[in-house]
């Protein structure tokens, strides 16, 4: 058999097209894009140019119109078909950005997860101080739309990184927020959020992780341990109370002569990689969190105009956004805020749209609620908390003691809490957060 003839070493074949540079392009990246498809068919001899609408603009489409509202009766059964919520929650659009609609130089130094980034249209922006002048700067936040739409009742972020502790304050102070509510741990399987407050002297006030760092937490002196520096911030703690899982930390937030007053909700009782057994202690954190923002907070501390007088009352309380972190900035922290919106649905209205509410966070901020079975446990709080209020309606309802329970209903709790144990997380998409 004879040997093919050699291709000749000197003159290389002709080239048609140049050749292109072979770039990776993450589905994440394929699905963000906002570009328009136009196609030429005038010489088909049909109408000039067509539109072909893409894959982002429908899925904001149906973000913007799916809906489900849920009576009592109907919640219930919705929360025990597990096939269908997941069938229904497939189907959501995840409204992921892509780094190419962030036009943000230089963000990704502060990003925890490179693939979860602030919507363009809803980010946080921080100004720089009046001392200060120059650029805006950028953090990882989304405002987030509340019951009924209302503008801006939350702000959405990313768990503080070391370098990014200044700016979450920054971001605190800058929206006159007084609640902060975080739901992760500093460590799981690895690092989920810096230490961003002072730590009590007592190290018996607060809740020690057994695989936290402890000598990260002892770097202050004994003196020091409940009054620190975070940037341009003097960050005191007041007091600490232990709750059923979570803790409470009240603190005070100073900038120069201008003093806030600030309170700290931590949920420590949501498992790494997984979700809570039951959905009490996140309806009593929903609970508290909701009494003491209708509460009267305590006024701000300013500076009087007076030359030679101290501080003195400020223009009133900080009713800013609620800032809610886990990680990521999207799972645990989309599932609080969905259930503190779907609380006030059923006690106002009776009725609750998990999936409508579920489209509007993802519309402020993708990828909120991260998985199936945050989806589903979801249902399962809000189920719960139907039932409650179904008892608290109830004939001659007693307000000195705690709710319970029809007694037609064979402990509720106890069989969310086998369904929710069923409920199996893919690592990989829960990792985060």
């Amino acid at each position: 058999m004879s040997s093919p003839p050699a291709e000749d070493p000197v003159t290389p074949p002709p080239m048609t097209t140049p050749p292109r540079k072979a770039s990776v392009v993450r589905l994440q990246e394929r699905r963000g894009s906002n570009l328009s498809l136009l196609l030429d068919v005038s010489s088909l001899g049909a109408e000039p140019v067509c539109s072909v609408t893409t894959p982002k603009e429908v899925w904001l489409q149906l973000l913007h119109t799916s809906t489900r509202p849920l009576d009592h009766q109907l919640l219930q059964e919705a929360a025990a078909d597990t096939s269908a919520l997941n069938v229904e929650y497939q189907k959501i659009p995840p409204n992921f950005v892509s780094a190419a609609e962030l036009d943000v130089p230089g963000h990704t130094m502060k990003d925890r997860y490179k693939t979860i980034l602030p919507n363009p249209e809803s980010r946080v922006v921080l100004r720089s101080p009046e001392e200060e002048a120059g650029p805006d700067r950028y953090i990882n936040a989304n405002y987030i739309r509340g019951y009924r739409g209302s503008s801006r009742a939350y702000i959405a972020t990313q768990g503080p990184m070391v370098h990014t502790v200044a700016d979450f304050w920054d971001m605190v102070w800058q929206e006159r927020s007084s609640i902060i509510v975080m739901v992760t741990r500093l460590k799981e399987n690895n690092e989920k959020c810096e230490v961003y407050w002072p730590q009590p002297r007592d190290g018996t006030e607060r809740v020690v992780e057994e695989d936290e760092d402890q000598e990260e937490l002892g770097r202050r002196q004994d003196g020091e341990e409940d009054t620190s520096r975070f940037g341009r911030f003097l960050l005191r703690v007041k007091d600490v109370q232990e709750k059923d899982g979570f803790t409470v930390t009240d603190m005070e937030i100073q900038l120069g002569p201008e003093r806030r007053s600030v309170r700290h909700y931590w949920f420590t009782s949501w498992p790494d990689h997984h979700i809570p057994q039951c959905t009490a202690p996140l309806l009593r954190l929903v609970e508290e969190v909701e009494t003491y923002r209708k509460s009267p907070v305590q006024p701000i501390t300013a500076p009087d105009p007076r030359p030679g007088t101290g501080p003195g009352p400020g223009p009133g309380p900080c009713l800013g956004p609620i800032v809610v972190h886990c990680s990521a900035g999207i799972g645990r922290t989309g599932c609080f805020i969905a259930s503190s919106i779907g609380c006030r649905q059923l006690r106002d209205g009776g009725r609750v749209d998990v999936l409508e509410t579920v489209c509007q966070l993802r519309l402020d901020r993708g990828g909120m609620i991260q998985t199936t079975e945050q989806y589903q446990f979801l249902y399962s709080t809000l189920a719960q908390y139907s039932r409650q209020l179904q008892q608290q309606q109830g004939p001659e309802p007693n307000q000195n003691q705690p709710t319970t329970l029809p007694q037609n209903q064979q402990n509720p709790e106890e069989q969310v809490s086998a369904q929710l144990q069923n409920l199996q997380l893919d690592s990989k998409q829960s990792g985060r957060n």
